[in-house]
């Protein structure tokens, strides 16, 4: 991703806030998604065709991860190694979920269409993130 097209997304030039912003906003979606699994596991379950307890297991994950990436995007220059841990484990969870899909999950329609995207939107997330630390570093 060039440098304008990342200055647009993030809606500013300045390398150290993109980066900020792109892990904010991996911590609010990430603890939303958790936050959900948590409060409906049942009824989702149900819906996406993925097991209660499994979903309670990664809304805990979720929450407390993206807890912790907010509390990363809320230094003023988030350290380089913990951002990289962030990164990777992004881009584990999106092919784990992939992996997951095709290999042991029998979701119903609707969790056969959240799961890849859900797979896709985090490794989005890793790419910019990367994009933003690479800019930091440049």
């Amino acid at each position: 991703m060039s440098a304008p097209q990342l200055a647009a997304l993030a809606r500013t030039s300045e390398p150290q806030t993109m980066l900020r912003r792109f892990l904010a906003l991996d911590a609010v979606i990430t603890t939303g998604n958790g936050l959900a699994y948590l409060a409906a596991s049942g009824p989702l379950g149900r819906f996406l065709g993925v097991d209660q307890g499994l979903l309670l297991g990664l809304g805990a994950f979720l929450a407390l991860y993206g807890a912790g990436v907010g509390i990363l995007a809320a230094r003023k220059n988030p350290p380089v190694l913990p951002v990289r841990a962030v990164i990777e484990a992004n881009v584990a969870w999106a092919a784990v979920s992939l992996i997951a899909l095709a290999a042991w999950l029998s979701p119903t329609a609707a969790g056969a269409v959240w799961i890849p995207l859900q797979a896709v939107t985090v490794g989005g997330f890793a790419a910019l993130q990367y994009a933003a630390l690479r800019a930091t570093r440049a």
